[in-house]
């Protein structure tokens, strides 16, 4: 194995998780049970072998940001496929406003940076992140609701 394999081998080892919840976030399926999520593994597996390809190239610049960012460009090309949610989370929301919440604030980037992989305002991408939060909050068994786990009392 040659040492950029390796260090690639390395990099998956350590950010596979975290990018296949990014991708099951924003394809809408649920996590449980394992193998629920199919269209986020493909959607994954297609940005990693984007980031392989492009691995020797990527010297100086965060790989994991190049991954996160092929991802999320993979998941707009394919947004008309998720336009309804399959029982994730986050599957109440539309496609950007999907994009944009877990862009903003699961993976914590700035509305510009954001906006930027986008092709957005910034503008936008706070009114996409305000709907998407309002929504979620009005979501039947949301947190904090009443008659929830974690809400009030009625």
């Amino acid at each position: 194995m040659a040492a950029e394999d390796s260090g690639f081998a390395a990099f998956v080892a350590g950010t596979a998780g975290r990018l296949l919840h990014v991708a099951t976030l924003l394809t809408g399926e649920p996590a449980q049970p394992p193998g629920a999520n199919p269209h986020a593994q493909r959607l994954l597996t297609a940005a990693l072998g984007t980031t392989y390809a492009h691995w020797d190239r990527l010297r100086g610049e965060d790989p994991y940001a190049y991954a996160r960012r092929e991802l999320a460009v993979g998941f707009a090309r394919a947004a008309r496929r998720f336009r309804r949610g399959r029982g994730g989370p986050l599957s109440r929301l539309t496609p950007r406003e999907r994009l944009a919440v877990v862009l903003r604030l699961y993976e914590g980037l700035y509305d510009e940076q954001v906006a930027a992989l986008m092709g957005l305002t910034g503008e936008r991408v706070r009114e996409l992140c305000r709907r998407g939060v309002g929504t979620l909050r009005s979501a039947p068994g949301a947190p904090g609701e009443a008659g929830t786990p974690g809400g009030a009392a009625a």
